[in-house]
């Protein structure tokens, strides 16, 4: 009873605000209003195996199985959802949509992973951010899926440029070769789940995966939050 009453205090003075319409959050949201959390437009891509996000990488790395959570159009309110994730600290945001995405991958392929494995940022742009995003959606579909999360085994080497205002061509070149296995054994005969926050042209998982799979008798799984459109 004493919790809600403390929570309801605090929002007096300092009250949550959904990140996809500016509404004030009611006691019982968590981080999304009702509204827009019932309008939220999921992909259910786990359904199919053509989908779109598989699709991606068709012809270029083998992956067995790939999806997204949610949709959205550059522009569109649902994109406020990464922007406030990545550019403006709602950690929140990415622990509790990553526990979302865990649910729903719940009884499908997915949850035959052995490990869920976060896109590494470098350490200096770690260092400068202070979180990793792709981390913070890998916790809380860990936390859904009761599936161990590896931070330390694959790692980004290089710190290149970043992907945005890049052509298709430049984002491929952008990342080849920068990710590397500390220990390989660790991978060795597992089936791995690379989890980002958002697909674009796919130029940095399919990095993250060519690097997994020298790890002998791996296997690659992607998940990603959202899927543009």
């Amino acid at each position: 009873m004493l919790k809600p009453l403390v929570e309801d205090f605090i929002q007096l003075f300092y009250p949550l605000i959904c990140p996809v319409c500016g509404t004030q959050l009611v006691h019982g949201e968590k981080f999304l209003c009702t509204g827009c959390l019932l309008h939220m437009p999921l992909s259910n891509y786990h359904e199919y195996e053509d989908n779109p996000v598989a699709k991606a990488f068709w012809g270029r790395v083998k992956v067995e199985n790939a999806t997204a959570y949610y949709l959205f159009e550059k522009g569109s309110k649902y994109q406020k959802l990464i922007h406030q994730l990545k550019y403006k600290g709602r950690k929140n945001i990415g622990l509790e949509l990553g526990k979302m995405f865990g649910d729903n991958l719940q009884e499908t392929v997915f949850q035959q992973v052995d490990l869920i494995i976060p896109v590494p940022l470098h350490y200096k742009k770690l260092k400068k951010r202070g979180f990793n995003q792709s981390e913070l959606i890998s916790h809380g579909m860990s936390e859904a899926m009761k599936k161990e999360v590896d931070t330390k085994t694959l790692v980004r080497k290089v710190a290149n440029p970043t992907q945005t205002r890049k052509t298709r061509v430049e984002r491929w070149e952008n990342v080849e070769g920068i990710f590397e296995l500390k220990d390989p054994d660790r991978f060795k005969g597992r089936h791995i789940l690379l989890v980002d926050d958002v697909l674009t042209t796919g130029a940095t998982l399919e990095a993250c995966t060519d690097a997994v799979l020298e790890a002998p008798g791996t296997k690659v799984s992607i998940a990603v939050l959202a899927y543009v459109l």
